[in-house]
């Protein structure tokens, strides 16, 4: 019995990493040939878009895109020569500094992101068969399970 689960789940799994990677590599496709925008671009933008004042510590822009330190720091140089991001000093803390989104930027996430919309639409619609949507809707519903739980335990008061 657990064979077969493990067995299922890795195929899962594997189902998933395959229709992954074809998918993220038809939307950066899209994407460039839209905007020019990488997705790594595009995800930066959409982070620091949604963050209080459009800036982002480093750190915690590093964590929410799980990219290393040095590659966090080459993927803002890159968008800081094309002008879609600055870079300054946090005034609390001398040793930290910030990603700050700048008007160019946002013009163009605002730009990319109905094209980048349209392509997710488009491509979950028909690059994926059936059996790819199912696996991704399971592991998807499991991931939601588990963060729901995790919500749940870390919202609970720890001293009543």
């Amino acid at each position: 019995m657990t064979e077969s689960l493990d067995a299922e789940r890795m195929a899962c799994w594997r189902a998933y990493i395959e229709a992954s990677q074809r998918l993220f590599t038809q939307l950066e496709d899209d994407l460039r040939a839209d905007s020019e925008l990488t997705f790594a671009d595009y995800h930066v933008l959409v982070l620091l878009s949604e963050a209080p004042g459009q800036r982002l510590r480093m750190g915690e822009l590093a964590g929410r895109l799980v990219f290393s330190p040095s590659r966090l720091t080459y993927q803002i140089s890159s968008m800081r020569k094309r002008g879609l991001v600055a870079r300054e000093s946090c005034p609390d803390d001398r040793r930290g500094s910030e990603a700050v989104l700048t008007a160019a930027g946002l013009l163009a996430l605002r730009e990319a992101a109905p094209h980048h919309l349209r392509s997710v639409r488009t491509h979950l619609m028909d690059d994926l068969d059936d059996a790819e949507v199912a696996c991704l809707a399971r592991v998807f519903e499991r991931l939601g399970r588990r963060l729901r739980a995790d919500r749940d335990v870390s919202s609970t008061p720890a001293d009543k």
